[in-house]
This record gives C-alpha cells, sequence and structure tokens, in this order.
C-alpha cells in the first residue's frame, strides 16, 4: 500500500464519552489519516461520535461485529450509512456472516454512491497468546496456523481486509498478497508500556512486516501531547517507506 503516511496511521479514541473525544480530536489537529471508534466510545456517545471523528479524519469503526448474518447485515447497513471508511467483523462468525457484511456494504455503496465501506475481518485478538486458543476450545497448533486459516476465508469471502498482530503481519502478506489489507493494532512506541497486548512491534516493525494501517491508542491518547506524539509515529513510518523505496 503506496499511502502517504498519515493514511497509514489510525488512532484509537479509546476515551470514555463524547467531550473527552472532542478534545482529543482537537488536539491531535488532523495529524493521523484515520481515527478509529471503538466500543467504549461507541457505546457512550454513539453516532454522533462517528459524526465528531469525520470531521477531521476518515473513520474506522471498530466493533468487531459478530452475530448470525442477519443482524450483521443490518448493522453494516446502519454502519455505511453513517460515512464509516471500515469497519470490522469477527472472521470466526463464518462464511454466510461474512459474505452478508461485504454484500450489505456494496448495498448501500450501490444505493447512496461513493466510496463502499472497507469490511476488514478480526482474526485472533492482539490481546491472545496460545493458552488463551485453548481455553475457547479453538484446536489450533498456533496462532499462527488460526490466523491462516482465517485469512484463507476472509479473501475467499471477498473482505477488504484482516486485523492481525504485527507478529503475523508479514505470514498474512505472504499468504494472501495484496488481495487483502493488513491493518495492524498492537504497535507500541519503543519505549511504551506493552500493557495487555501480548503481540506487539513498534510502528517501523508493523509497516516493514507489512501492514497498511497500523493502529495506536494509549501511547498517543494518554501522550502529554498527542499531536506530537502522532507526528513522530508518521515519521517513523514515512522514514520506513522511504527505505523501501531504496
Amino acid at each position: 500500500m503506496d499511502a502517504p503516511a498519515r493514511d497509514r496511521l489510525a488512532v484509537g479514541l479509546d476515551v470514555p464519552d463524547l467531550q473527552g473525544a472532542e478534545l482529543l480530536v482537537a488536539a491531535l489537529d488532523g495529524v493521523p489519516g484515520w481515527l478509529k471508534v471503538g466500543s467504549e466510545l461507541f457505546t457512550a456517545g454513539g453516532p454522533a461520535a462517528v459524526a465528531l471523528a469525520r470531521r477531521a479524519a476518515r473513520v474506522f469503526l471498530d466493533l468487531k461485529f459478530h452475530d448470525i448474518p442477519n443482524t450483521v447485515a443490518a448493522a453494516v447497513r446502519s454502519a455505511a450509512g453513517l460515512g464509516v471508511g471500515m469497519l470490522s467483523v469477527h472472521t470466526a462468525g463464518g462464511r454466510d456472516m461474512l459474505r452478508a457484511a461485504r454484500e450489505a456494504a456494496e448495498e448501500v455503496s450501490a444505493r447512496n454512491g461513493g466510496e463502499r465501506t472497507l469490511i476488514i475481518g478480526v482474526t485472533v485478538l492482539t490481546s491472545f497468546a496460545a493458552r488463551d486458543l485453548e481455553q475457547i476450545g479453538v484446536q489450533a497448533a498456533s496462532i499462527d496456523e488460526q490466523v491462516g486459516r482465517l485469512v484463507e476465508l476472509a479473501v475467499s469471502c471477498g473482505l477488504d481486509g484482516v486485523v492481525a498482530s504485527p507478529l503475523e503481519a508479514a505470514r498474512v502478506r505472504q499468504r494472501a498478497g495484496d488481495a487483502l489489507r493488513i491493518v495492524t493494532p498492537g504497535v507500541r512506541p519503543r519505549g511504551s508500556a506493552r500493557q495487555d497486548q501480548a503481540r506487539t512491534a513498534t510502528p517501523a516493525e508493523a509497516v516493514q512486516a507489512g501492514a497498511d494501517v497500523i493502529v495506536v491508542a494509549r501511547p498517543v491518547v494518554r501522550a502529554p501531547d498527542p499531536a506530537a506524539a502522532a507526528r513522530r509515529i508518521v515519521a517513523e513510518i514515512e522514514a520506513e517507506q522511504s527505505a523501501a523505496r531504496g
């Protein structure tokens, strides 16, 4: 993905209310190309949270839909109607659910015109380690094996991309080529705490591994100067892009 560095950074608006989100969006000063609205903020603010984020950047609605196909399709239609650029679903929801999500996004685009909302499939959460798969009954030799299965499913269902940790990004790119965008959470600038992320990497490492969009929240949101923190990440992505071009 040869995009401007700012368009490869999604900052998570991981704050508990609209007031906090408004302050954060203002503080970011338009630096990231994407803003992520997740479960915490959307539960508190609903569609107003999306409208707020859309004033400053493209919106990644990260609610990880996982339900019966009809319910997920209806949720995708509603989300696409809000104008989000990208949204997440759990690939573990299965083939029928994933296809229903893709078709719902296409329906809204055909009806309203404009860019279709991208459907991104979550593979294995970045907080998971191998023991967590065992605890929920997933029979896979490793996280990498499970991610591979779900990547193949995403490709076969026509999804636009997958969410995968930095540690799996390179292998996802090998398996899927350019068929999928790779959205990578669990990214931590050097010196940042891992917190509850089990599989992490720096922004440069994630981009080098093949990530198209990296998602960063706490290291930016909790920084004394969020815009400066975001600019440092954009600069790191830009340096990695320049190095890759030779």
